[in-house]
């Protein structure tokens, strides 16, 4: 396993503590339906819909100023 899969699998386990700690609880509930858990995820799928688009929208605006200062500075050569 490289280093950034053991990240992400530390990652996982951490989450895992914290979910429990807050709902008191695992992944391995049997309370909430196929549907409820379907629901669950596309819930999480559009709260990551929105941070992307979020990042996408820093990363254009630095794109842009990057562009302005170049253009600049070869309009002052």
């Amino acid at each position: 396993m490289s280093s950034i899969e053991n990240k992400v699998c530390i990652k996982i386990l951490d989450r895992a503590e914290v979910g429990k700690k807050k709902y008191g609880t695992t992944m391995e509930r049997v309370d909430l339906s196929n549907l409820e858990w379907l629901i669950h995820a596309q819930e999480e799928a559009m709260d990551l819909t929105v941070y992307l688009e979020k990042l996408i929208g820093l990363e254009q605006e630095i794109l842009l100023a990057k562009k302005l200062i170049d253009e600049k500075q070869k309009g002052a050569k």
